[in-house]
């Protein structure tokens, strides 16, 4: 681990990234250390910032490279030199050579490429954080894909999340970062990125996501070659389209962009509510547009390593909470979010309501272009701050994602109303789930139960029945059983009531000559006190 960290300081200082940073903007005893920092005597070179940047990332492998991507799909958040190198990163990172590729696929198949391809290309069509692709001709005929995960990458990712779980550690034990739960959320990290280095999984997540659009006109998926398909190799059928980040290419064959945006929000929508199964890796590099109707555009989706679903309580509040967010209720999205565990059960609805007016109002019923969403979410996360508001970390890959798809949507059509494109089809999803046809799909879902329990009816009733006769027979047993100790209690009070009385005359009896003396010597107060002495012994 720490030769990993030296590594990724080295990295650092040989690219300069430090002079990407706007120091103007720090405080300036930080600004004052970076200028007497020995950084400086490290000479930056002819390379610009974007390139010394990216080089960067691809030196430091996958975790770093898939940073960079995320990066390359917010273009409204970077320069445009830095935005236009990162977008390499999307699929023109350095390949690993053709001998280690071709060697990689023979073993993993147990034949020669021969064997399994009529023809394989030793030249990389795209190369990527974690995988390469070559195509390749079937003895069929049908052209294809070869998908291969690098040699040697999952030490690399290990050593970069030990990493990230030591600094994850270190935040958890500052109070104001603790409420981002930064353990759990690289924990959640983990599980996905590694999810991607079985090609199996990713496999069987693309023909999952094919049969969710089957004959759909919004999304077409490339089918699987399972009997070719391994855990560090996939075949998949080659697809042939626009790269979706090509904006002049897309105009150029008269492509109907704001169309085309609308049907993104449209996919993502439908993925996260009706299917409950979304691609969380919707970057430029693994999304097309078909050739085919540019007038009715079609996008092609592959690379389906990164999946994710919602619980159905986490899928109903996110609704409900966006729905509120169209209709600017904030009060219901406040009383949302104490209702779910969001934020803590003692916060006032109307302040949180409140707060989040002034965050939300300025930018609802306006164009992606006039939004600055920098801005938003700093907003947002001073009121997270102020409410004590937690990360979720089952949100935050459908968070990356919407974050993907809002920056595809401002590159593709700017004037784009985001909102009135989305609010339809939640309304429908919320009808659909709240109505008849909701209670009927609940029902058909739960039949193979209800007809497994239904013949056990007539039994449990019988057996709910007597367990309630069994009870009430014992509550009356214990009733009776507390009845026959009052009254014993009460016998015996009498008994020692009348035990008491009889001891006090023989005493009386016994003590008579001197009692008689003894009173005769005392005041009329004392011999009233004794008289009621005695009275209290008797009664009690």
């Amino acid at each position: 681990m720490i030769l990993r960290l030296l590594r990724i300081v080295w990295v650092i200082t040989r690219y300069r990234l430090d002079t990407l940073l706007p120091l103007e903007r720090f405080p300036w005893a930080l600004r004052l250390l970076f200028k007497l920092s020995p950084l400086r005597l490290v000479p930056i070179g002819p390379r610009p910032r974007g390139e010394r940047l990216r080089l960067a990332l691809e030196s430091l492998g996958p975790i770093f490279v898939k940073f960079g991507q995320v990066l390359s799909t917010r273009r409204d958040l970077l320069p445009e030199d830095i935005a236009d190198e990162l977008r390499r990163l999307q699929d023109q990172v350095p390949p690993f050579p053709a001998p280690l590729a071709r060697a990689r696929v023979e073993d993993e198949l147990g034949m020669s490429t021969d064997q399994a391809f009529a023809r394989f290309e030793a030249e990389p069509l795209a190369s990527a954080s974690i995988a390469q692709v070559h195509t390749a001709r079937l003895h069929s005929g049908e052209e294809v894909v070869v998908k291969i995960i690098r040699p040697g990458i999952e030490r690399v990712m290990r050593q970069d999340m030990a990493l990230m779980f030591r600094f994850a550690h270190v935040l958890a034990r500052i109070p104001e970062a603790r409420r981002l739960r930064p353990v759990e959320v690289v924990r959640d990290y983990e599980a996905t990125l590694f999810d991607e280095l079985d090609l199996t999984k990713e496999a069987a997540n693309t023909s999952q996501l094919k049969r969710n659009f089957k004959a759909s006109p919004l999304l077409y998926v490339p089918a699987i070659h399972w009997e070719l398909t391994r855990h560090r190799v996939m075949v998949q059928e080659r697809i042939h389209g626009v790269p979706v980040a090509d904006t002049a290419a897309l105009l150029a064959q008269g492509t109907d962009l704001k169309k085309l945006a609308e049907r993104g929000v449209e996919i993502f929508f439908t993925q996260v509510f009706r299917d409950n199964f979304f691609h969380a890796d919707m970057h430029p590099g693994n999304i097309f547009v078909s050739y085919a109707h540019p007038h009715d555009p079609q996008y092609i989706a592959i690379d389906c390593g990164i999946v994710g679903s919602l619980t159905r309580e986490d899928q109903d509040y996110l609704a409900r909470n966006l729905l509120a967010f169209f209709h600017q209720d904030y009060y219901e999205v406040a009383s949302l979010h104490i209702e779910s565990g969001w934020v803590g059960e003692n916060t006032r609805a109307n302040e949180f309501a409140a707060a989040i007016r002034t965050v939300c109002e300025p930018i609802l019923e306006k164009p992606l272009k006039d939004i600055s969403f920098g801005q938003v979410l700093l907003g947002l996360f001073q009121t997270a701050r102020r409410f004590n508001m937690e990360v979720q970390p089952q949100l935050v890959l459908l968070q990356k994602t919407l974050l993907n798809i809002e920056g595809l949507g401002r590159q593709l059509y700017p004037d784009l109303d985001l909102w009135n494109t989305a609010k339809p089809h939640l309304e429908q999803w919320m009808k659909d789930r709240a109505g008849p046809r909701g209670f009927w799909d609940s029902l058909k879902r739960q039949a193979p139960e209800l007809s497994h329990q239904l013949p056990e009816l007539p039994v449990l009733a019988y057996r709910a029945l007597s367990r309630a006769d069994q009870d009430h027979r014992q509550r009356y047993r214990q009733a009776e059983a507390m009845s026959g100790i009052r009254q014993l209690l009460v016998r015996q009070g009498r008994g020692q009531k009348r035990l008491r009385l009889g001891l006090m005359l023989v005493a009386l009896a016994l003590a008579w000559r001197p009692l008689t003396e003894w009173a005769g010597q005392q005041p009329l107060p004392v011999l009233a006190a004794a008289a009621i002495g005695v009275l209290l012994l008797a009664w009690h």
